[in-house]
């Protein structure tokens, strides 16, 4: 069985994570896009002790590396396989939704290099579509979404139509979500930022800036290319600061949305005052659901 722990920023995966790997057996993988890069500890709220439980997937590539949702797919895969093979319990810890979903669902990828449909009308394209999803809901004049059917089967085999099979899980898998009252999210972020510009934020951002580099990696997590506009004089220190703790307040409730369309998520409510509490309730329900002695 695989077992997902996720949910917005500042719930205390992590701390989870680790206390579920000790029980039951497990070993961790990231489930973040931003912990996979060298480079970035501080901002991306890397974990610091891993309590002797193994992590895959951190630390891995240079800030330079062009590492996509596809190649976590398949480093993901390959992971949880040697995990279950030998007889322990995958644990994916993070918040990024769709690296999730392509780790555990059989969720395909377009091939890159998609057909020119350029001399085409409408009517032609949409022919060209039925001849291959009879069943499609796409609008003629939807040429967007008509080519994007059309390059979809040819990469695939099978109509978009058929899609929505992507949502077959491919693992024996329970999602846990970790959630609290939107106030209460709300102050544990600011906390968690100011915690942050104490451990170094700003240092480990400068290092960053002074470097040159402006890839994916870098410019993905919310605090490096904020800190960036204060070192180039746009912005003030504590605006920089205050745009972080915003910016990391929407991304919690964007991820929410995400997570409550895409996921059969159980959710657990956090015990801030009492986080053992927590660990022992999402303990208890996997015990009861997963199979475990």
């Amino acid at each position: 069985m695989v077992i997902v722990v996720t949910g917005p920023t500042a719930t205390g995966k992590s701390d989870l994570g680790i206390f579920l790997a000790q029980k039951l057996n497990g070993e961790i993988i990231n489930a973040d896009s931003t912990q996979i890069y060298k480079g970035m500890d501080i901002c991306t709220n890397k974990v610091k002790d891993t309590c002797g439980i193994v992590h895959h997937l951190f630390d891995e590539k240079e800030l330079l590396d062009d590492y996509t949702v596809f190649d976590y797919q398949r480093d993901a895969r390959r992971i949880i396989d040697d995990i279950l093979a030998r007889g322990k319990t995958p644990i994916l810890v993070g918040g990024t939704g769709l690296y999730i979903k392509a780790a555990l669902y059989d969720y395909k990828f377009e091939d890159k290099t998609h057909l020119e449909y350029d001399g085409y009308s409408n009517d032609e394209l949409y022919k060209m579509l039925l001849d291959v999803d009879p069943n499609t809901s796409i609008h003629l004049n939807n040429r967007v979404r008509v080519i994007s059917a059309l390059n979809y089967y040819n990469a695939n085999g099978k109509p978009y139509s058929e899609k929505e099979n992507d949502n077959a899980l491919l693992y024996d898998t329970l999602f846990i979500g970790l959630t609290t009252d939107r106030e209460i999210l709300y102050y544990k972020i600011n906390q968690r930022v100011d915690k942050m510009v104490e451990e170094g934020l700003i240092e480990e951002a400068r290092n960053l800036y002074d470097m040159g580099i402006r890839t994916k990696a870098v410019m993905t997590p919310i605090g490096p290319k904020e800190l960036f506009e204060y070192f180039d004089g746009a912005v003030t220190l504590e605006e920089a600061i205050e745009s972080i703790k915003t910016k990391s307040r929407k991304y919690a409730k964007r991820q929410y949305t995400w997570f409550n369309n895409q996921m059969p998520l159980v959710w657990f409510k956090v015990n801030y005052e009492n986080f053992d509490k927590t660990c022992i309730e999402v303990l208890e329900y996997i015990k009861s659901n997963g199979h475990f002695e």
